[in-house]
């Protein structure tokens, strides 16, 4: 029995316990945020690999032979078993659950995980023909959603370097300034502060409702008056925080100002309603109809929240596993952390707010205002 950390050990019971649940024998785990999340390490889909998790016994890890000393190194897992990179990763793995016993047991495995694919499911199934595979869909993502105190921790790490990053943006924004300078100066930063690398997220002019957002980077030069939209998405051992203000070259129009005040106060209702067992369709619609109401938008189709916690490379930059939209019943619990937004007018805020039973609590600490040097 490997010594296995009280963190770690407390994230192992949380699994079991849905193995349980879902009367399973063996439980495949192969996304890479939810492998490390179980163990520690985790590695790219250069070539397949997972976490085989038996109901009662050790855990073991299947990857490249290149990976296992890294492997060793990062995490806590001991039993690993590693394949040439002429080998089937799928064959090696069901030659070694056959070995453990396991070969005509229920196997529970993430059908809508982002490495799980059809055929594998057709291999897996030809190799096991004993087995049964039960569908646990979402379970990458909902054995993540509530954090411990560990986790919490990192994010609010990650958070700290958010407000510092935040804060040298404002420092230098002045006419002339580019949005590549600034982004500059956030990658700086976060090395600087311990980040785990130097992306910074969407740093760009602020035009429009929210379509800003998710724009294209470009090398803009800033004169008096623009709004630079700045989000910023530090990572802490791989947990991210996120954080998006307004930097307005020069003093703030009128019309600007009482649109950030009114954004921030709904915005501040919202967050006050985080509480557990409150209805998430409840809590969207304070931001929502408040912006709608207020005037500040047309239309209000994109998500007010979602989730945040630990990331790696995949081909989704956000996690959506739960988002705050109109007809969402499920409800709040406590220690879930979510990326809180809002956006009207080139005007964007958002802060990093982990759910108490005292109502949502920032992580992320900047001012909420338009920001910038006047």
């Amino acid at each position: 029995m490997p010594d296995i950390p009280q963190e770690y050990r407390w994230r192992l019971d949380r699994a079991r316990a849905e193995m349980d649940r879902a009367g399973c024998d063996l439980l495949i785990l192969d996304s890479g945020e939810i492998m490390a999340w179980l163990s520690g390490f985790t590695v790219s889909e250069t070539m397949y690999r997972a976490i085989f998790l038996p109901r009662e016994g050790d855990p073991w890890f299947v990857l490249r032979e290149l990976d296992m000393a890294p492997c060793r190194e990062g995490g806590w897992i001991s039993d690993i078993i590693g394949y040439a990179d002429d080998a089937c990763p799928v064959t090696e793995m069901i030659a070694q659950i056959r070995d453990r016993g396991l070969g005509n047991v229920r196997i529970g495995i993430d059908f809508n995980s982002i490495s799980w694919n059809p055929a594998r499911m057709e291999a897996f199934s030809a190799g096991l023909p004993g087995a049964a595979f039960i569908d646990l869909r979402s379970l990458s993502e909902s054995l993540r959603w509530i954090k411990s105190a560990h986790e919490i921790d990192l994010l609010t790490r990650a958070s700290i370097i958010a407000d510092k990053a935040m804060a040298e943006i404002v420092a230098a924004a002045q006419p002339g300034l580019t949005t590549r300078d600034a982004a500059a100066i956030a990658a700086s930063c976060f090395l600087r502060s311990g980040a785990d690398i130097g992306e910074t997220g969407p740093i760009v002019l602020g035009k429009g409702s929210h379509e800003f957002l998710h724009g294209l980077f470009q090398t803009n030069s800033l004169t008096a008056g623009d709004v630079l939209h700045v989000e910023l998405t530090p990572y802490v051992s791989r947990y991210g925080a996120r954080l998006m203000r307004p930097v307005v070259i020069g003093e703030p129009s009128v019309g600007q100002y009482e649109a950030a005040q009114t954004l921030v106060a709904l915005q501040d209702e919202q967050i006050a309603a985080m509480k557990p067992g409150a209805v998430v369709a409840d809590v969207d619609c304070i931001m929502r109809q408040g912006a709608l109401q207020a005037g500040l938008r047309d239309e209000y189709k994109n998500v007010t929240a979602y989730t945040l916690g630990l990331y790696i490379r995949t081909p989704r930059s956000s996690d959506f596993s739960r988002v705050f939209l109109p007809g969402q019943t499920w409800m709040l619990e406590e220690n879930m952390v979510f990326h809180v937004y809002t956006t009207a007018r080139g005007l964007g805020f958002s802060e990093t707010v982990v759910v108490t039973p005292e109502g949502g609590q920032r992580l992320t600490r900047s001012a909420r205002k338009i920001l910038g040097k006047s």
